[in-house]
């Protein structure tokens, strides 16, 4: 009798130890056992890693026990997470980004901007945004235009400047020599007008057509001056604001300052960036610190510097030829 008793209790301990530990059906969020890692839960639930730390906002792959984790993609939790009767709208949850938003609607940051009249990517829970149709052109919206050219407002990008002069998207790209869909506040561009040529060895400087160029180094040059004001700013984990700031919450808080939106988290940024050979003043770069693959990144000033916000000291500008920094440097990326 007494060993079927305690047969009974070690059933019902396990049972009571396996529920704790997975996670609920409906809500798809798992409560942290000790022994548990990132990389565990994405073999437990098939699902990357890369996606756990984008649905929880997590710039690294430090998790706790009782920490409660979403592992499903945040608008498949509920009803409430959904598009709406009108199929129309997104909620906002709690660690949601536009960068997750938009992936998981198969938009782009910029047109998920427009849609809903955004201009900074600060969103909040409770907060619905559309997740289709056209963007409003309202009154307050009115472009900074003369008859031929538009001056960029925060905001802006090429496909609604493009529609609201009844453009499409290549010509004006052509009429302004583009090569990508980077714009920036302030800068004018052509809207009206025929593409500009490049200037032939044999034309005269006199009859050589004037070509509507975009130089971004001004963009740098604020991105710069935004990066240093914040040295000093102590290393808050998951911080986004100069009240204190983990390593990818610096870069995206920056970075939309100077106009260019980026994702959150290290390893999101490595994927959503272009990898160039050699960083330039601006670019990012990133290192492996304390797990496999991007974990930590800081932006390129030039000189074999870089400034970031380090666990230790928060921001600073660094070397990245120390005996640290080294032997852990991946690649650099850029956002231009």
């Amino acid at each position: 009798m007494k060993k079927q008793i305690l047969t009974m209790a070690a059933t019902a301990g396990f049972l009571f130890t396996s529920f704790n530990g997975s996670a609920s059906a409906h809500e798809k969020l798992h409560t942290v056992q000790p022994g548990d890692s990132l990389w565990k839960l994405s073999n437990t639930y098939n699902v990357a890693i890369n996606d756990i730390q984008k649905w929880n906002n997590l710039s690294g792959s430090t998790i706790y026990v009782n920490q409660k984790l979403s592992v499903l993609a945040p608008h498949s939790h509920s009803t409430t997470a959904s598009a709406s009767t009108t199929g129309d709208t997104y909620i906002v949850k709690s660690g949601d980004t536009l960068w997750g938003i938009s992936k998981s609607y198969g938009m782009s940051i910029s047109g998920l901007k427009s849609l809903n009249g955004l201009t900074s990517d600060v969103i909040h829970p409770g907060q619905k945004l559309k997740v289709s149709g056209s963007a409003a052109v309202t009154s307050s919206a009115a472009p900074a235009s003369t008859a031929s050219t538009y001056t960029v407002r925060s905001g802006d990008n090429l496909s609604t400047i493009a529609a609201r002069h009844n453009v499409s998207l290549s010509q004006l790209m052509s009429i302004n020599n583009l090569k990508s869909d980077l714009i920036f506040p302030g800068q004018v561009l052509k809207i009206s007008g025929t593409a500009a040529t490049p200037v032939a060895t044999n034309v005269s400087a006199a009859s050589a057509p004037v070509v509507a160029t975009y130089n971004s180094s001004s963009q740098v040059d604020s991105l710069i001056a935004e990066a240093k004001k914040y040295i000093g700013v102590p290393y808050v984990w998951a911080g986004s604001s100069p009240s204190g700031f983990d390593c990818s919450g610096y870069l995206n808080y920056v970075y939309n300052k100077a106009g260019v939106s980026i994702p959150r988290t290290v390893a999101s940024i490595w994927d959503a960036t272009k990898t160039v050979s050699s960083p330039r003043v601006g670019d990012m770069v990133f290192f492996e610190t304390y797990q496999a693959g991007p974990s930590h990144a800081g932006i390129y000033l030039g000189n074999d510097k870089f400034i970031h916000a380090g666990s230790s000291r928060g921001v600073e500008i660094s070397d990245m030829n120390n005996s640290y920094w080294k032997p852990r440097y991946l690649g650099a990326k850029t956002a231009f």
